[in-house]
C-alpha cells in the first residue's frame, strides 16, 4: 500500500460560474418544488461560494435510492460516516494521496506559530430548513455545548494545547479565530476527524443550529416549554434531549433538526426502513454546477440474523455496503456476484482485531495481572495467528500487532511483529515465573486468592464468534479459562466507559494517520479508560495512574506533538507514542489489514476502488457519497 500523508489543505473552487452567467443545476424532484412555489430558486439555496467536490469517474446524473442495511437504532455508524459535514476534511485521490479540502467553511487562514486559526465560513450557506449559518450557530457550540459541563465532561484532549482547551472569538458574521496557548500545528488534522457532528455529544461537532436548539437549552429556552419537552420524550433533565440517543440533537433521531449534509432523515428509528431524503440547501456542487446530491434517498433497511445481510446482496437489495460485511464471507459473495448483480470491491483496512486487557479492572488481582507485562506477553504468543487469519478471515488478512499500518507514515516493523511468534511452551513458562503453578481439578490455574483464573472476555462483533473460540482454546490450552459473552453495542460501550470488564475484542483501528485522531494510543478504547478520563478531565473524574505509569509517558508524547514547533517535530512526538505501545505490549492484536469488504451494484457509479478504509479517514465518507450516482443504461 502506497503510504499515506496529509499535505496542506487545498481549496476547490468552481472558477467564474457566477461571473460567467452560467446556472447552477438541480435534481428534478427540487426543480418541481421551485415551480411550485414552495422552495427558492437553486442560486438562493446555494452559499456565494459552494463548495464543489470533483467526481472520481464521471459528471453524475439526478435520482434513485441507494439500499443499505442497518442494524437498528444503536448502529447509526453506517448513516453517520454517510453523512458528515466537518470544518475541514480528507480527501484521497486516485493515487492515494491525501490532502485537506474546506468543508463548511470557505476560507482559512493559520499564523506563523500555528496558535491561530481564522476561519470563514461560505456566506450565504443554510440550514437544510432555510435558515442562514452564521457564527451564532459556532459560538453557540462553542459557549453553552463545549464549555458546558453539563453536556461535554471530558472528551476535550484533541482539542487543548499544553493542557489548555482552546479559545473561540468571532469578529462577524462568518468570521471566527480558533486559538491555542501553545503552538498546535496538528490541530487540522485533527479538525478533520473530530468536527463530524454526529449524533450526541462523543465527537465535537464545532457548530449547532442556535436558532433551533436554544428551545432546548436551559440558558435560552422557556422553562416550562423545556420541561415539557423533557417530559414529552420521556427524558429525566434536559441533557438527555442531547445525548447519542437524544430525540432532539441527535438527528438520526429527529426529522426536525437541522443539518448541514447531503441528506437529511425523513423516518428515523426506530422504522424497520429508515429513510434520508436529499437537503434542497446542500452546500455542495460538481464542477458543472449540479448541485449534489445525485442520489435522491437512502434507505437502511434492517435486519438482524448475519446471514441475513448476504442474502439480501445475494437477492440484489444492497447498493452499497461495508459495515457488517464480513470478510470470512468474501468468497461466498465473490461467487454471487453475477446473481446479485454487484461488484466487490475492497479496500485496506487500517486495523488490528485485538483483545484488550483491562488495567482498570476493579478486581485487583486481574488488575496485577494484566499490568503485568510478562502476562501480557504470555496473552499474546500462546496464540496462533496464522491458524486465526485463515479460520475467522479466509487467509485475507495478516497476522500482526497491534500498531499503524504499513504504508502509514508511523509503520513500524518492530511494533508489528512484537509478540506475535507462535509459542505456547514459552507463555507456559511466563505465566509459572508469575506464580500462575497452581491448578484446579479441571486444568485450570489459580490466581493468587485462590480463585480460577477465568477472564471474561466481551465484544459487540457477533461476527467473530469462530475467532473467539480459536482464542479461548488456546488459551484454555495454557491454563486459563476464557468465557465469552457477545453483547449489544450500547452496553458494551457502557461497560468501556467505565472500565467494568476484564478484557475486550475489538479494532485497534485509525492506524493509518494516527494524529487524526491518537485516542487509540491514549488509552480511550479499552486498555485504560478509567485512566484516560483522568488525564482528560484534568483530574476531575476517572482513577488517577501511578506517577511511574508509563501511559503518562504516552501523554507526554502526545501533549509535545500538540505543543511542537512544526509538523516534522508533532509526527516525532508522535512516533514516540508508537514506540512506547511496542515496548509495552498493552494489547493482544491478531489480525490485521484485512480487506474491507464492499457490495457494490453494477450500476453505482462514482466509488473509488483501492482506498484507505479507517475511521480516521471516517471509512465509506472518504468516498464522497455526494458524487455518487446510478447509471441509466
Amino acid at each position: 500500500m502506497k503510504s499515506v500523508t496529509l499535505t496542506s489543505i487545498a481549496a476547490l473552487t468552481l472558477p467564474f460560474l457566477a461571473a460567467n452567467g452560467w446556472a447552477y443545476n438541480e435534481a428534478p424532484m427540487l426543480k418541481q418544488l421551485v415551480e411550485a412555489g414552495q422552495l427558492p430558486p437553486v442560486e438562493e439555496r446555494l452559499p456565494k461560494n459552494p463548495r464543489v467536490i470533483p467526481v472520481y469517474d464521471s459528471i453524475g446524473t439526478y435520482g434513485g435510492v441507494l439500499k443499505r442495511a442497518f442494524k437498528g437504532p444503536s448502529d447509526r455508524w453506517g448513516p453517520t460516516k454517510l453523512m458528515e459535514e466537518r470544518v475541514v476534511e480528507t480527501y484521497m485521490d486516485g493515487e492515494k494521496n491525501l490532502s485537506l479540502v474546506p468543508g463548511w467553511i470557505g476560507e482559512y487562514s493559520v499564523s506563523e506559530d500555528a496558535r491561530e486559526f481564522t476561519f470563514t465560513i461560505r456566506e450565504g450557506l443554510r440550514w437544510s430548513d432555510g435558515a442562514p449559518v452564521t457564527t451564532r450557530d459556532v459560538r453557540f457550540w462553542y459557549e453553552d455545548v463545549f464549555l458546558n459541563e453539563d453536556l461535554m465532561p471530558s472528551i476535550k484532549a484533541l482539542y487543548t494545547s499544553n493542557g489548555v482547551p482552546m479559545k473561540l472569538s468571532f469578529a462577524d458574521d462568518y468570521t471566527f479565530t480558533v486559538s491555542f496557548e501553545k503552538p498546535y500545528p496538528l490541530f487540522l488534522t485533527v479538525l478533520a476527524k473530530e468536527s463530524t457532528g454526529r449524533p450526541g455529544l462523543d465527537r465535537p461537532g464545532f457548530i449547532e443550529p442556535f436558532h433551533y436548539l436554544k428551545n432546548y437549552h436551559p440558558t435560552y429556552a422557556d422553562p416550562a416549554k423545556l420541561e415539557a419537552a423533557i417530559a414529552k420524550h420521556g427524558a429525566k433533565k434536559w441533557t438527555d434531549l442531547w445525548d447519542s440517543k437524544g430525540q432532539i440533537q441527535a438527528w438520526w433521531f429527529n426529522p426536525d433538526m437541522p443539518v448541514l449534509t447531503a441528506w437529511r432523515v425523513k423516518t428515523p428509528p426506530p422504522s424497520d426502513t429508515v429513510v434520508m431524503e436529499r437537503n434542497p440547501y446542500y452546500y455542495g456542487v460538481d464542477a458543472e454546477g449540479n448541485q449534489l446530491p445525485y442520489i435522491d434517498q437512502i434507505e437502511h433497511r434492517l435486519f438482524q440474523d448475519p446471514e441475513a445481510i448476504n442474502f439480501m446482496a445475494i437477492q440484489g437489495e444492497i447498493d452499497l455496503q461495508n459495515r457488517h460485511i464480513n470478510v470470512a464471507d468474501f468468497t461466498l459473495l465473490k461467487e454471487n456476484e453475477a446473481k446479485g448483480d454487484y461488484t466487490i470491491e475492497k479496500w485496506t483496512k487500517a486495523l488490528t482485531w485485538s483483545i484488550i486487557p483491562n488495567l482498570n479492572s476493579a478486581d485487583k488481582v486481574k488488575q496485577a495481572l494484566f499490568e503485568d507485562i510478562r502476562f501480557r506477553e504470555a496473552l499474546n504468543i500462546s496464540v496462533d495467528r496464522e491458524t486465526i487469519n485463515e479460520l475467522a478471515f479466509s487467509g485475507l488478512g495478516e497476522s500482526r500487532q497491534a500498531s499503524p499500518i504499513s504504508g502509514s507514515p508511523f509503520y513500524d516493523e518492530e511494533a508489528e511483529t512484537r509478540w506475535t511468534e507462535y509459542d505456547p511452551d514459552k507463555a507456559a513458562e511466563l505465566l509459572d515465573a508469575i506464580g500462575l503453578t497452581e491448578r484446579d481439578d479441571d486444568g485450570f490455574r489459580l490466581m493468587s486468592d485462590g480463585r480460577r483464573l477465568s477472564l471474561v472476555l466481551e465484544t459487540r462483533w457477533d461476527i467473530q464468534g469462530e475467532l473467539l473460540e480459536v482464542v479461548r482454546t488456546y488459551w484454555q490450552d495454557v491454563g486459563i479459562e476464557v468465557l465469552v459473552r457477545i453483547i449489544d453495542r450500547t452496553l458494551y460501550q457502557q461497560h468501556v466507559d467505565t472500565a467494568d470488564f476484564d478484557m475486550v475484542l475489538d479494532t485497534f483501528d485509525r492506524s493509518s494517520v494516527i494524529t487524526a485522531d491518537p485516542l487509540r494510543f491514549l488509552g480511550r478504547y479499552g486498555f485504560a479508560p478509567s485512566y484516560f478520563n483522568w488525564w482528560s478531565t484534568n483530574g476531575k473524574s476517572g482513577e488517577e495512574p501511578p506517577k511511574d505509569h508509563p501511559i503518562r509517558d504516552v501523554w507526554k508524547a502526545w501533549e509535545n506533538a500538540q505543543t511542537a514547533h512544526s509538523l516534522e517535530e508533532a509526527n516525532a512526538y508522535a512516533q514516540r507514542m508508537v514506540t512506547l505501545h511496542k515496548q509495552y505490549g498493552w494489547h493482544v492484536g491478531l489480525v490485521g489489514e484485512t480487506p474491507a469488504v464492499y457490495v457494490r451494484k453494477n450500476s453505482l457509479k462514482n466509488f473509488p476502488a483501492g482506498f484507505v478504509h479507517d475511521d480516521a479517514l471516517r471509512g465509506v465518507g472518504l468516498a464522497y457519497p455526494q458524487q455518487l450516482y446510478f447509471s441509466q443504461d
